[in-house]
């Protein structure tokens, strides 16, 4: 069985099972191009604030390419509960993008970004990683904000902590050694989250981020379906859930060509984490 249909009955099956915390929230995240706004709402951007500001503003830190790895950053303060929105500042939104990389649909969502020169989130599994290391390598070159997704995208809340630990940090360590730095946000497949998982992401210096607007395009459920779900979902502080891996995403390529424009020209601005939360 091909690993695509194995995500996807793995998907079928755990689905039921993810519990995501009462809803979070993103206090004090600096966003891409902007100023920590402490849960304050932003005045509204004036004709400058609106064009994008470079590739280079948008990373987490200055990237140091393919040279030797750097050490992890500081242990964090456990949360018991994921982020699920950024601070409603103005009409800010994030786009998430889970599973991946893959090389039938990750170039495509990249292109699209691209020529609407929008940066978004990619939770990427170190399996993936391994065979799409070009991808990666894109992702940074272009601004885009890397997190872990676990290696083999495994149900945590049903593993010991040294199974956790490995999966994170494998993960962790790939993503340094292609994307040039460690992550810092790390996203519990199925949004199944736990103690253990909390405590060892915040150990490994990561934030744990859920999500507010959920696609389900992993069901399939057609292209339209997931555009409305998207558009009808837009508000301020929203991050939206879609994937670009894990089964058939041709559907999640077609509805980002429609729901993307849509976004920019109902004045809402796609950004991404520049520093961690406070």
């Amino acid at each position: 069985m091909q690993k695509d249909q194995l995500f996807t009955r793995r998907r079928l099956l755990f689905a039921g099972a993810a519990a995501v915390g009462a809803a979070g929230t993103a206090t004090g995240v600096v966003l891409a191009g902007g100023e920590d706004t402490g849960g304050r709402a932003a005045p509204a951007p004036g004709p400058q604030a609106r064009q994008a500001p470079k590739a280079s503003a948008f990373r987490l830190q200055p990237l140091t390419g393919y040279g030797q790895p750097r050490a992890a950053p500081p242990a964090l303060k456990a949360r018991t509960e994921p982020f699920l929105e950024i601070p409603a500042a103005g009409r800010h939104m994030m786009l998430t993008f889970d599973d991946g990389p893959h090389p039938d649909y990750t170039p495509h969502i990249l292109d699209t970004l691209a020529k609407y020169d929008v940066r978004a989130m990619f939770f990427v599994c170190g399996e993936q990683v391994e065979w799409n290391r070009d991808l990666l390598a894109r992702m940074a070159d272009e601004g885009h904000v890397v997190g872990n997704h676990t290696w083999t995208h495994p149900l945590l809340i049903r593993m010991s902590r040294k199974k956790i630990r490995s999966e994170m940090k494998r993960t962790s360590d790939i993503i340094e050694d292609t994307y040039g730095e460690r992550p810092q946000w790390f996203r519990a497949p199925y949004g199944a989250w736990n103690r253990n998982v909390f405590e060892l992401g915040a150990e490994m210096g990561m934030e744990p981020m859920a999500w507010t607007v959920d696609t389900t395009d992993w069901t399939t459920p057609g292209t339209r379906t997931i555009v409305e779900r998207v558009e009808k979902g837009a508000a301020p502080g929203v991050v939206v859930l879609s994937h670009d891996a894990g089964g058939d995403r041709t559907q999640s390529v077609r509805a980002i060509r429609e729901y993307l424009p849509y976004l920019i020209d109902h004045g809402y601005h796609l950004t991404v984490p520049r520093h961690r939360p406070v």
